[in-house]
């Protein structure tokens, strides 16, 4: 194996530094998981295709067996976090969008690995000013990559700083492109994993802190400049966000009814706008294609139990590309009807806005379908963005992509995530981060959680009856 090959697999398993011992017999475990690596390249080998199921026969993978993607010129990230479950994905820098991730997978502790995502990127950044008088769609106009891009620093990353060639003049296809570290990989505390202690006042409570996997770039676009941050837990949630600092616009001043005073006095009122972000969530749950979609919604009934009210929750399929506004209660899940966990219950990833403030884009004004909080339409190369798409024979964006109602199969999300910013005077200078988001988590990958500690191993379903 080429010394650059062998470098390349001793930073993508860090974790076997740390577990090097001896079984009986002198044999170093490292060199009993090498042979069980090798065996999992031989028996995986091949590329999976559209709609078909990874996983299907093949053994199961530890968080030390991950099968890593084909990421072409560029080298896979994976990473394996405190729960012994792991990570693996491509990445690379678009002009427009930014930082894409590709062949997201997950792999549980002890489980076989699940592709979960095959592309992860912002769709669109739209920031319309209250006044009126300005609006600008920063991914399409101006871009998150090439010159925007920033490079970072120790400051701006205290993990491992990675390289990418980026422009510095021209677009990339003319002028000149230099190498500069423009990714931040880094491994942060999640927090409490979990703590459960039992009903004996002697008990010593079973609690374990988590790490999870951060991926981040910093974007400059006019006087803003963005963070781009995507979260990866141990317990397989994925957490993307936008983070906005930098400066207040100084051309955007107006008045009391469409701004905020900054400043002594009551002068200079600094005009509110909105953040508008939708991101393009490409699913592929065990592989592309065989992807359904539903919407789950609780709702009160008329019933009153003896001590509150009796809600109902339901499941409604979503069978055609749509979309769909939040409610209170409201959430989606991409699910895999074929791929089952060892409880017999299909593998899917629930979909959660939080808090946003829901908003209609600017183009998007005059047309049937223009507000939404999330959208599924069938993935579709030439539909890049969520609005001012360049192929005008997809559509010029989201509302456009939906009104074909084709069948969803190969399913991507468009999710809408809103944040409407009134000036403050702590804003100046420069301005702290504010952030918005939303996150999609594990439902039913794993039978019980992966790293379920010796002491529960036996809960799963209803307890029996105590005595």
């Amino acid at each position: 194996m080429p010394d650059q090959e062998m470098g390349r697999r001793r930073r993508s398993w860090p974790g076997w530094i740390r577990r090097v011992a001896v079984i009986p017999g002198g044999l170093p475990v490292v060199a009993v998981v090498a042979v069980v690596v090798l065996v999992s390249v031989v028996w995986t080998a091949g590329p999976t295709t559209g709609g078909e199921q990874e996983g299907a026969g093949a053994p199961a993978a530890s968080s030390d067996t991950v099968r890593e993607p084909g990421c072409g010129a560029g080298e896979p990230l994976t990473e394996t976090l405190s729960s012994g479950s792991a990570w693996t994905m491509c990445w690379r820098i678009d002009p427009d969008t930014g930082l894409v991730l590709e062949d997201v997978t997950f792999v549980p502790a002890g489980h076989e690995q699940v592709r979960v995502l095959a592309s992860l990127t912002i769709g669109q950044l739209e920031v319309p000013y209250d006044s009126g008088v300005r609006s600008t769609e920063d991914i399409t106009a101006e871009g998150f990559g090439g010159r925007s891009m920033l490079a970072l620093g120790q400051e701006s990353c205290r993990g491992e700083r990675l390289s990418a060639p980026i422009p510095t003049l021209g677009d990339g296809e003319t002028g000149t492109v230099g190498t500069r570290e423009v990714l931040c990989r880094e491994t942060v505390d999640g927090g409490i994993a979990y703590h459960a202690k039992d009903e004996r006042a002697d008990a010593v409570p079973l609690v374990e802190r988590r790490t999870d996997l951060r991926l981040s770039t910093i974007s400059k676009v006019g006087w803003y400049e963005y963070v781009t941050q995507y979260t990866f837990g141990a317990d397989g949630s994925i957490t993307p966000e936008l983070g906005a600092t930098g400066d207040l616009s100084p051309a955007d001043y107006s008045d009391r009814s469409h701004g905020w005073a900054v400043g002594e006095g009551e002068h200079d009122h600094a005009t509110s706008h909105s953040h508008n972000v939708v991101w393009k969530v490409h699913w592929a749950l065990g592989g592309r294609g065989g992807q359904v979609v539903e919407q789950y919604d609780a709702e009160d009934t008329p019933e009153m139990g003896p001590r509150s009210r009796v809600v109902a929750g339901r499941l409604l399929p979503i069978p055609r590309e749509d979309t769909r506004d939040r409610e209170n209660r409201r959430w989606w899940r991409v699910v895999n009807p074929a791929l089952l966990n060892d409880d017999g219950h299909p593998v899917s990833y629930e979909i959660g806005l939080g808090a946003t403030s829901s908003f209609t884009f600017t183009h998007d004004d005059d047309h049937e379908h223009g507000g939404y909080d999330i959208a599924f339409t069938e993935a579709e190369g030439c539909q890049e963005f969520a609005t001012a798409n360049r192929d005008a024979h997809c559509g010029r964006g989201v509302p456009d992509y939906v009104e074909d109602r084709e069948r969803l199969d190969d399913v991507v999300s468009w999710v809408a995530v809103g944040f409407h910013h009134v000036p403050r005077d702590e804003d100046q200078s420069p301005m702290e981060s504010h952030w918005q988001g939303f996150t999609m988590v594990p439902r039913d990958v794993t039978a019980t959680r992966p790293d379920v500690p010796p002491e529960r191993e036996g809960i799963n379903g209803s307890p029996p009856p105590a005595g």
